[in-house]
């Protein structure tokens, strides 16, 4: 499970250094791509795998599938990190997200999302508030 909040800074040559916490779950190949919210997600190769296969198994007939299937896979990217814990975010990504330096990566449970330091900012001040009230919607009864 990935949890936390941290801030590390992409290197010139578009390279993330993932936390120490996160690096045993992602050492063996993890997939990088676009998510909502102009953020990147970063999946285990095998929980990428299982996280799709509703959207592998859907018919290909209707247009928000193959709509969906092809933003998803066409960003995305299969990454080992090296030695020093080291992803490189490839150029696409990088833009889609608009990451220059500044980063902020989140355990969000099941992925890691890597966020402009700005961006994280301002949807973390907006969401802030309704966090409360989506506690019941996500976990009714709770």
């Amino acid at each position: 499970m990935f949890l936390g909040t941290h801030t590390p800074k992409l290197d010139d040559k578009g390279r993330l250094i993932l936390p120490a916490k996160y690096r045993n779950e992602l050492a063996g190949g993890l997939v990088i791509t676009r998510f909502q919210e102009r953020c990147l997600a970063i999946w285990p190769t095998e929980k990428f795998v299982e996280v799709t296969q509703s959207a592998r198994n859907a018919s290909t007939s209707q247009l928000q599938v193959r709509d969906y299937q092809r933003m998803l896979a066409s960003g995305a990217s299969d990454e080992t990190p090296d030695k020093q814990g080291r992803i490189t975010i490839p150029p696409h990504l990088r833009s889609y997200a608009g990451l220059d330096k500044d980063c902020v990566v989140v355990g969000a449970i099941d992925r890691v999302e890597v966020w402009d330091a700005a961006a994280w900012e301002e949807y973390s001040a907006a969401k802030e508030e309704a966090f409360a009230e989506l506690n019941e919607a996500v976990f009714p009864g709770s």
